[in-house]
């Protein structure tokens, strides 16, 4: 790999920014300063100090973010603060992107990356890697509205999956599917002539909202939680 973009990819500099410190010998591999952007660099066996920092490189990052209201799961947008603006300047640098979506004002788990392949492979229908969500209702859910929930609705032209949905109040529950059509609860819930009042993901697969997290604070995955896009 081209030390420039190995640099780039780790969030450290930009290319052009790297190409610069690399020439002014702020940058050693194996304890020698290449002078060239284009130097060839094995990551995983090469040691690699950039401006005093040994750098530990990991070909993918992943962060678990608790999305408060009011943010878009989206790179960049005109007139709304972004998911992205919540992380370090170095990350954003990576080209991390949400891994799903949450609307705007739905809170909770959030996973962010740049390993497009993992999580173009936990998103596929076809491995129905199960997301749960807490909700509050504008008006109690009787047993057959749950039923009739848990088997499948006309959301518009699209019939949803099975779901499963346990009650905790006549009004709270949760929710899981495996499944994510836009605005699917919203829209689920009308079809009963309900509304969500309250929504907040909790869970991807085997992953679990840090209960330590506040809203808007965010943390990488462990090496375990990396497992699921493996």
């Amino acid at each position: 790999m081209r030390l420039d973009k190995l640099l780039s990819e780790m969030g450290k500099a930009s290319r052009s920014e790297a190409g610069k410190l690399i020439r002014a010998g702020k940058v050693t591999v194996n304890g020698t300063s290449p002078k060239k952007p284009d130097f060839k660099v094995d990551p995983e066996n090469d040691v690699i100090v950039f401006l005093g920092e040994v750098l530990a490189y990991k070909k993918f990052t992943y962060i678990m973010l608790n999305k408060p209201e009011g943010y878009v799961s989206a790179t960049e947008d005109e007139s709304e603060k972004t998911v992205l603006d919540l992380v370090s300047d170095e990350d954003r640098k990576k080209g991390l992107f949400p891994c799903g979506r949450l609307d705007k004002n739905t809170l909770g788990l959030v996973i962010l990356t740049n390993d497009g392949e993992g999580a173009h492979r936990v998103l596929s229908p076809k491995h129905h890697v199960s997301k749960v969500y807490r909700f509050e209702c504008k008006l109690p859910l009787s047993d057959d509205e749950v039923k009739l929930l848990e088997g499948g609705v006309d959301i518009g032209g699209y019939f949803t999956k099975p779901c499963k949905i346990k009650m905790t109040e006549a009004q709270r529950g949760e929710i899981t599917l495996t499944e994510g059509k836009y605005h699917q609860i919203k829209r689920m819930l009308e079809a009963v002539d309900n509304k969500i009042t309250y929504l907040e993901r909790i869970s991807f697969g085997d992953i679990l909202l840090d209960p330590r997290l506040r809203r808007g604070e965010w943390r990488y995955l462990t090496t375990t939680e990396e497992k699921l896009f493996n």
